[in-house]
């Protein structure tokens, strides 16, 4: 390709500096100059630069003689540019190149020359541009078709022509008949002509390849078959998209945000939205609808195809747009669970270079802080105190039942989601970016707000105050149970005490008449009578507790009722008759007494007693100190109720696997009651048997009397102490098995429909959990330990899940409607990510794969695209038809073919094979509103 220009070349003046600017006046050929041009051997075109005047420029025809008859100054500037352009003519480019051609910066192939001419007082400057690979492309194009002829191969071949830019070819084919196909490409980047933008004007664009005269056009029917294919875009994070799932959620009977402003946020709903908001997986979509061949007879034919609906296309595919690229280990780009579960990895290995937690707050202390990065900043304590509030919040508690009640990650040593210190965990991870420091100033004001509640015996938040300890649990969150439990107690007692106060005011201002009321509170005053007033002195607070506890049930409610037996004076503590059991030697019914209740242990306090206790050698022994006590208890109270009673009787109560009945006795007593129904089992029957020994030991006394098991004081200022003085490498480890395990447990509880891929998924990490941080279990860690690089692999494996959770989640509430493209569409892509865990890709690859829609979901997709409004600013001009809800697709792809032209100088038949059964021309359309590329084959005998 090639072409010159003409410009005036305009001498500044003297007095001025300025140049005058220059008049561009471009002449080009249209469509067929730029598009086309690669069907011509050679174009030219020229430009003419003027200052003043527009010259005309006129056709030149070039002649092979001089003319010297020529006069005027009008013909003589005639004659010199005749002459240059015959010297560019003649020379070839290699000449050219010789004669000083100026490479151009946006080709590597393009040149030019200049020539200055005058006429009158200006003076013009002549350009000429020129390739230099055009013949070299055609020469190598030819050797590789010869190439492959004399291969006797059917491959294709194509070389690029012009500048890369346009992404232009020139190709050839064997097929191994008489006919030859050849290829031609190039394309627009910008400014497509406005009727190339219709499917009128490309449909006369194919046309014209074959007629002998576009005035045809009109007069003359092509039978031209027609398909075609267009893509539209749907942006998921689109306010206006936004909407319209919400209102189609709130059709469907399931509002998934809640509210009506244009800024919700996707996942508005979800678990995470608590902790942190996810980017969308979904970017958006693209719909793709299929217009299959069609036979078309005029350009009148395809104006109507423009106009038509996209409901009338054959067929509908959809296709996500996903972020396809996979995380590497170093990478953590995305906020999550897993990207500050990683971070929480890199504080437990920095928790090992310190003693206590107070060493990386303190900047005097350099065993701590020397070690500290200074990027470790530490956040206001407005921060902080918001986060405590938040923790501590009054009035948030839960029951034993509901504590924990989530089971699926009751195998991880952790805490309940619910729990106080499983809350501690989930903030932890997004305060202060979750470096060690900031962690350390969090903790350290959690327990300074632990000990006020305990110093003012307030209820802890989140955790029951009933119920045993959960030693599955983490040992952090068994002594905040166990805390939880002393505090209730204190207020138990609190609460006690104050009533019996008031009974003893009560008493004194009573008469002598109305204080004679009876036995009861006779006992009731006495009881209250020793106690020294001050409710927070616990070493006789517990007995007194107990013992206040156990009048109460003798006022008014007592078991034997109110005529009592003679038996029953010393009878003490009773709750209920046992179910009709009779004792063995005084034929009187059994007594259920009142017990303490069982002592609470934390799994250290278990580790902490002997495996054995030393006052028992027979084979019978007790696990701990703490059951032995208990033992006695129980039967110093079961004495108390039963003063009768014989041990065989206790053991018939406590144990009753222990009592065999023998069935050949009668089953009536003697009258002296004195022969047994049954005997002991082998094991208590045995000489110096440890529950006998602690029976003969036992005093009879009702619990209200004995000293309680367990101290709640005591209890309570240990469980202070030790998270006081918690090592930091302890608490980061418990600190990571509670955050593994809430942070699964928040992310199972997403709403994905019924997606059977990612349900596998969430199980499958329910059982990598536990045995990957088993280790933090054993407190056997180190710095260097290798367990610290499978806790940062386990962080990947969590975020990949993460991930398709998100994804699983996103395409749920976006396809209520259509729950079938919700699942269909990720099984394609969970079968497209699973390959790609833990492998890293070194180049992304995109997902894809396409989905086709019903018809009965035709509506529930096209809804995504909502009808665009006046004000939008992204509004474009709409200049390709076929508009859905009043967007118009963001690429259209047309192929237009043709069977068998007679007449045409490429159609030439031959006596063995007809043209009307090879596919003549075919042409390949790509554009957008805004670029065009043409690819045209055309099949000849030559």
């Amino acid at each position: 390709m090639a072409s010159f220009s003409i410009s005036t070349k305009v001498e500044p003046d003297a007095d001025d500096d300025c140049v005058a600017e220059e008049e561009v006046f471009h002449f080009s050929y249209l469509f067929h100059s730029l598009v086309i041009h690669w069907f011509l051997s050679l174009q030219c075109h020229y430009r003419i630069r003027a200052n003043a005047n527009l010259l005309a420029l006129l056709a030149l025809q070039f002649e092979n003689f001089d003319d010297f008859t020529i006069a005027s100054p009008w013909e003589r500037f005639i004659y010199e540019i005749e002459a240059v352009c015959r010297d560019w003519m003649t020379d070839s480019p290699k000449r050219l190149l010789d004669k000083g051609a100026v490479a151009l910066v946006y080709s590597n192939y393009s040149y030019k020359v200049n020539s200055e001419l005058k006429y009158g007082t200006e003076s013009y400057c002549m350009e000429y541009y020129f390739e230099t690979n055009n013949n070299e492309a055609s020469k190598l194009l030819s050797a590789v078709a010869i190439a492959l002829s004399n291969c006797s191969s059917l491959w294709a071949a194509f070389v690029p022509v012009h500048d890369p830019s346009r992404k232009a070819y020139i190709g050839i084919q064997n097929m191994g008949t008489v006919f030859t196909r050849r290829f031609e490409a190039d394309g627009i980047c910008s400014q497509v002509p406005r009727r190339l933008m219709h499917l009128e004007g490309l449909y006369e664009l194919f046309v014209s390849k074959f007629v002998h005269s576009t005035l045809d056009l009109p007069t003359n029917f092509f039978k031209v078959q027609f398909a075609m294919m267009l893509t539209y875009k749907m942006l998921a994070h689109d306010d206006y998209n936004m909407k319209a799932i919400d209102a189609q959620n709130t059709n469907s009977g399931e509002n998934l945000t809640g509210e009506t402003s244009n800024e919700t946020l996707w996942d508005n709903d979800c678990p995470w939205s608590e902790w942190y908001s996810a980017e969308d997986p979904v970017k958006g979509f693209e719909l793709i609808t299929i217009w299959s061949k069609k036979m078309v007879e005029s350009s009148l034919e395809m104006a109507e195809l423009e106009n038509a609906s996209p409901y009338e296309a054959e067929k509908w595919l959809i296709c996500p747009i996903c972020a396809p690229k996979l995380p590497e280990v170093s990478e953590w780009n995305q906020i999550g669970f897993a990207s500050q579960l990683h971070i929480l990895v890199d504080a437990l290995k920095m928790s090992f270079k310190a003693q206590f937690m107070e060493n990386f707050v303190s900047a005097d202390d350099n065993s701590g802080s020397e070690n500290l990065n200074s990027s470790m900043v530490i956040l206001p304590p407005t921060v902080s105190d918001q986060v405590l509030k938040e923790l501590f919040q009054e009035g948030v508690q839960v029951t034993y039942s509901a504590y924990g009640g989530n089971k699926t990650s009751g195998a991880i040593k952790g805490a309940p989601l619910e729990s106080l210190f499983a809350q501690f965990c989930l903030h932890s991870l997004w305060f202060g970016y979750c470096n060690i420091r900031a962690i350390a100033v969090l903790w350290i004001e959690f327990v300074r707000e632990v000990r006020r509640c305990w110093e003012e015996s307030q209820l802890i938040p989140r955790m029951p105050a009933n119920g045993p300890i959960d030693l599955s649990t983490c040992l952090i969150n068994q002594k905040l149970q166990m805390l939880a439990v002393c505090i209730e107690k204190k207020c138990e007692v609190n609460e006690d005490y104050q009533d019996c106060i008031g009974s003893e005011d009560q008493i004194e201002s009573m008469t002598e008449e109305e204080s004679v009321v009876g036995d009861d509170s006779f006992k009731m005053r006495i009881s209250c009578g020793d106690f020294s007033g001050n409710v927070d002195s616990f070493p006789t607070a517990g007995d007194i507790h107990y013992s206040v506890k156990t009048v109460s049930a003798f006022s008014g409610k007592h078991s034997d009722g109110d005529d009592k037996k003679p038996s029953d004076i010393t009878r003490r503590g009773s709750a209920s008759i046992a179910d009709a059991m009779m004792l063995l030697k005084s034929n009187e019914s059994m007594h259920a007494p009142y017990t303490q209740e069982a002592p609470l242990m934390t799994e250290d306090m278990h580790e902490e007693c002997p495996q054995d206790v030393e006052d028992f050698s027979d084979s019978f022994n007790f696990s701990t100190l703490v059951e032995r006590d208990t033992l006695a208890s129980d039967m110093s109270a079961f004495k108390a109720a039963n003063p009768k009673a014989v041990f065989e009787d206790f053991i018939r109560w406590h144990s009753p696997g222990d009592w065999i009945d023998d069935d050949d006795l009668e089953v009536e007593m003697s009258k002296d009651n004195s022969s047994p129904r049954g005997k002991l089992s082998k094991r208590m029957s045995k000489n110096g048997n440890s529950w006998r020994n602690i029976w003969s030991r036992s005093p009879a006394l009702p619990f209200s009397e004995q000293k309680p098991l367990i101290d709640p004081n005591r209890e309570g200022e240990k469980v202070i102490h030790y998270l006081e003085t918690l090592q930091p490498h302890q608490l980061l480890e418990q600190m990571l098995c509670t955050a593994f395990g809430a942070a699964a447990d928040t992310l199972i509880q997403t709403n994905y429909g019924e997606l059977k891929q990612m349900e596998t998924m969430m199980q499958h990490l329910y059982l990598t959990l536990p045995p990957a941080l088993k280790p933090l279990q054993e407190n056997r860690l180190s710095v260097d330990s290798e367990t610290i690089e499978d806790l940062r692999r386990l962080c990947v494996v969590f975020q990949h899940v993460e991930k398709l959770l998100t994804l699983a989640a996103s395409l749920h509430r976006k396809f209520l409607q259509a729950p079938r493209l919700a699942r269909e569409i990720f099984s394609d892509f969970y079968n497209f990510y699973i390959p790609r865990m833990g492998i890293g890709l070194i180049e992304e690859k995109e997902f894809d794969k396409k989905q086709a829609v019903w018809n009965e979901e035709r509506e529930v997709v096209a809804n995504m695209l909502v009808q665009p409004t006046a004000n939008q600013s992204w509004r474009k001009v709409l200049s390709m038809g076929n508009l859905l809800n009043g967007h118009e697709p963001i690429q259209r792809e047309i192929i237009f073919s043709l069977h068998g032209v007679n007449g045409n100088h490429y159609a030439i038949p031959t006596a063995t094979v007809s043209l009307q059964n090879i596919e003549t021309y075919r042409m390949y359309i790509c554009g957008t509103s805004n670029d065009l590329r043409v690819a045209l084959s055309v099949v000849s005998s030559d």
